[in-house]
């Protein structure tokens, strides 16, 4: 399971690509096209054209990391394709990744301090 730290920068390509790229070809992908370096410490998640891949990118401080799932029997939801890319938090990634509805995930409301009497 990957569990991405809070702070890391997430960025999605929302239009599919060439699920046969590997991780560089990926990467240069996200640095020409998308203006994200995965090299830089964000990570760039790619969709495939078929909606129940996804294919994650990031630099780790000693490598190139390639994440690559597949789901059985559902596919991910995905943002509408259009151009460009969209930020995702990690809690939003970690959803996707499990199969649910990211869209649902929301930071957490905060609470108001009630007066002291």
């Amino acid at each position: 399971m990957l569990t991405p730290p809070a702070s890391l920068m997430i960025y999605v390509a929302t239009q599919p690509v060439d699920f046969r790229k590997g991780a560089e070809g990926l990467a240069l992908l996200a640095k020409e096209t998308l203006g994200h370096n995965p090299m830089k410490g964000v990570a760039v998640v790619f969709r495939a054209k078929r909606a129940d891949r996804v294919k994650i990118v990031v630099w780790d401080g000693s490598g190139l990391v390639m994440y690559w799932k597949r789901l059985d029997s559902s596919g991910f939801k995905w943002p509408s394709i259009v151009a460009g890319v969209m930020r995702m938090n990690a809690a939003q990634l970690s959803a996707l990744l499990a199969g649910m509805d990211w869209t649902r995930m929301h930071a957490p409301r905060d609470a108001q301090p009630k007066a002291l009497a």
